[in-house]
């Protein structure tokens, strides 16, 4: 699973969240396929998805989206 942003600051933000939930992440590029605001994206593991959703809907998280990549590219999962 990917989450897409449109600021530095939120990804960051998250990525602190996120490890804060010991919750196995990586920071990598925005996939060109993906359009946001921010070139930076962070992977987490698909079983992690609601507790994931649940840190950003608590924690009022301004995010693009959460993909989930397909053989054609990206699909939506969750919309910011």
């Amino acid at each position: 699973m990917l989450i897409a942003f449109d600021s530095t600051q939120q990804a960051l933000r998250t990525e602190m969240l996120l490890e804060y939930a010991d919750i196995e992440i990586d920071i990598r590029p925005t996939p060109k396929t993906i359009t946001a605001g921010c070139a930076l994206s962070i992977d987490f593991p698909d079983d992690e998805l609601e507790t994931v959703r649940l840190i950003l809907v608590e924690q009022s998280v301004e995010i693009r989206g959460i993909f989930r990549e397909t053989s054609d590219g990206y699909e939506l999962v969750h919309s910011g």
